[in-house]
């Protein structure tokens, strides 16, 4: 296993929630990204770790290997890959989004 594998597994399992994104929560760099983090924040999620892979390129790549998915905004919460924009945004329409976050305890009461 890579630094950059341990790195993302480290990322991963030792906060509730962290979002993969190109830019920041404060910046986003690119509409999918920007948009996760809207989503994440209507829900009410108070927990969230970014990563922006922008600032990495062996991450940008090592965490589409992690995962076995191609694209970016990933979303891991508690530990477990959830999905990227449209997969968030399908779950907090449903209400599966807060489900998740609750359950990872990053839901503000």
């Amino acid at each position: 296993m890579s630094e950059v594998q341990d790195f993302i597994r480290e990322t991963v399992t030792s906060h509730p929630v962290v979002l993969f994104m190109k830019g920041s929560a404060q910046a986003p760099q690119c509409g999918f990204s920007g948009r996760a983090i809207q989503v994440l924040q209507a829900v009410g999620c108070n927990k969230l770790v970014t990563v922006n892979v922008l600032d990495d390129e062996e991450v940008r790549q090592g965490i589409k290997e992690y995962s076995n998915w191609p694209t970016i905004p990933q979303l891991y919460v508690g530990g477990e890959f959830i999905g990227g924009s449209d997969i968030i945004s399908e779950m907090y329409e449903n209400g599966e989004l807060a489900t998740a976050l609750k359950e990872a305890g990053a839901l503000a009461a």
